[in-house]
């Protein structure tokens, strides 16, 4: 007989990446089945046309938890190889050569591991979202293909095996003599996520894919009306701007084929510790996060838009006089250009500090937050508790001040403290998120009640006109 498909959800909770349609036979309607009662699966339409599955074939099929053990049996393998085969790689290099290397070494691969990181952070947010009462499909104007949490980490799962064990590869040959090919391990990595990001065929999730780049581009050019997602986005960049400015010299190394040397340590080198470069890409971020301010005053007139421009304009004196160290004399530098620093340091993080409690999260947001739909093992943890505002404000306030220290070009050298503040103001950011998103869907239902109201209201000519006025 001729198939014809079976009805396909538009929800997201029962979408499946690359699933296909069901086909069912038309003779199920002579068996009293009834397709719009929900999807029939090829096992269990034969099992309606008579047939059965053999008792044999169900039992070989491993239980659920068994399979989630085996995976992570694998995984823990996998990073005890990793680790292993990555520590005798370093130990075998030389004690004056290993330093350096495994400075390079950072500097291809914590940009993807904090990337990783971000994408696990994300996940979290959206599956804390999933469980309360914040809508933030609505909030970021999503359509129904929009990723869920399970997806998000899917999604990271993946990254955080792929790029340990391409770094794991550039370690094990360097040290074994083989330059070349260690080499081409991060150029290979960043060559396969670059083409994953702008793959035009619907495979991994293009629309999502799409939908990211499309707000980079509206980041980049912010010619036209500011929405949410614009300066959402960008203000998680601001948080990455050391991931971009590693970005950069990691892709200045591989074109200008330094990748394995020591060519870029050199102060002369176009993609050395020195160039100008890394402080235009870090102050990058707060640019496009000005311009965007900029833009929102000149749309809606508020005075908010103009003081939060000037809150990334502060900045700039911090990326730009940190960087002046290596193109002054040191005694300039130490008793001129570095009080100024000092001072323009703690602005940026009191300012910075100040914005995050009192306007991107409005302190009545705290006695709302993470209100769950349904009974939750976290709404006892974190509803309603004191706790949760000190720990909000204390952390945010110290990582505001240590942010500083990443933004400072001249302390880059010291690239494991460095990567460490970065993955914690990741943290932070994503810590920020829960509140700043929640306070935008508050003033999204605020707002709509309001319209409600006001359309519940009789006009003065209808409460004039009205049977009540013409009684006898």
């Amino acid at each position: 007989m001729i198939g014809v498909p079976l009805p396909v959800s538009t929800s997201p909770i029962l979408r499946r990446a690359g699933s296909k349609p069901v086909f069912s036979d038309q003779r199920s309607g002579e068996l009293g089945i009834n397709n719009d009662e929900g999807f029939l699966f090829p096992a269990e339409v034969n099992e309606m046309k008579g047939g059965s599955i053999p008792m044999h074939g169900a039992a070989i099929m491993p239980s659920p938890v068994l399979l989630w053990r085996f995976k992570v049996l694998l995984f823990l393998v996998w990073g005890i190889s990793c680790c292993k085969i990555g520590w005798d790689s370093v130990m075998r290099m030389s004690a004056d050569l290993r330093d350096l290397f495994l400075y390079e070494a950072f500097l291809y691969y914590n940009p993807l591991l904090l990337v990783t990181l971000m994408v696990w952070l994300w996940g979290v947010n959206l599956w804390v979202f999933a469980q309360s009462s914040v809508s933030y499909a609505k909030v970021f104007d999503l359509d129904h293909t929009h990723l869920t949490y399970r997806e998000i980490w899917k999604c990271s799962t993946w990254m955080t095996i792929i790029v340990p064990t391409s770094m794991t590869a550039y370690l094990y040959l360097y040290s074994h003599g083989e330059v070349s090919l260690a080499a081409s391990q991060p150029v290979m990595l960043y060559t396969v996520m670059l083409m994953l990001l702008v793959f035009p065929f619907d495979i991994f999730y293009l629309s999502s894919r799409y939908y990211l780049l499309r707000t980079l581009w509206r980041i980049i050019l912010p010619l036209q009306a500011i929405t949410f997602s614009d300066f959402f986005l960008a203000d998680i960049l601001t948080s990455m701007s050391k991931v971009l400015s590693d970005l950069e010299r990691s892709v200045c190394r591989m074109v200008n084929r330094q990748v394995a040397t020591i060519a870029w340590f050199e102060a002369d080198s176009i993609c050395g510790s020195h160039s100008l470069a890394i402080p235009l890409v870090l102050v990058f971020p707060y640019l496009c996060r000005f311009f965007q301010c900029l833009r929102q005053y000149k749309d809606t007139k508020e005075k908010t838009s103009f003081l939060n421009a000037l809150k990334y304009s502060t900045a700039v004196p911090v990326i730009f006089l940190s960087a002046l160290k290596y193109h002054v004399f040191p005694n300039k530098w130490t008793n001129f250009y570095r009080p100024l620093w000092l001072l323009s340091s703690v602005i940026n993080s009191l300012y910075s500090f100040y914005w995050d409690i009192a306007r991107d999260w409005d302190l009545s947001v705290f006695t709302r937050i993470f209100k769950f739909k349904n009974p939750h093992r976290c709404t006892s943890l974190l509803y309603g508790r004191i706790w949760v505002f000190y720990w909000v404000i204390g952390s945010n306030l110290i990582l505001r001040c240590t942010w500083t220290y990443k933004l400072s070009a001249h302390l880059r050298h010291n690239y494991l403290t460095v990567f460490t503040i970065t993955a914690l103001e990741i943290s932070r950011r994503f810590q920020w998120i829960f509140f700043r998103v929640e306070n935008e869907w508050n003033k999204m239902t605020a707002k709509q009640s309001i319209e409600l109201s006001t359309e519940d209201v009789p006009k003065e000519e209808d409460r004039l006109l009205g049977p009540a006025s013409h009684s006898m």
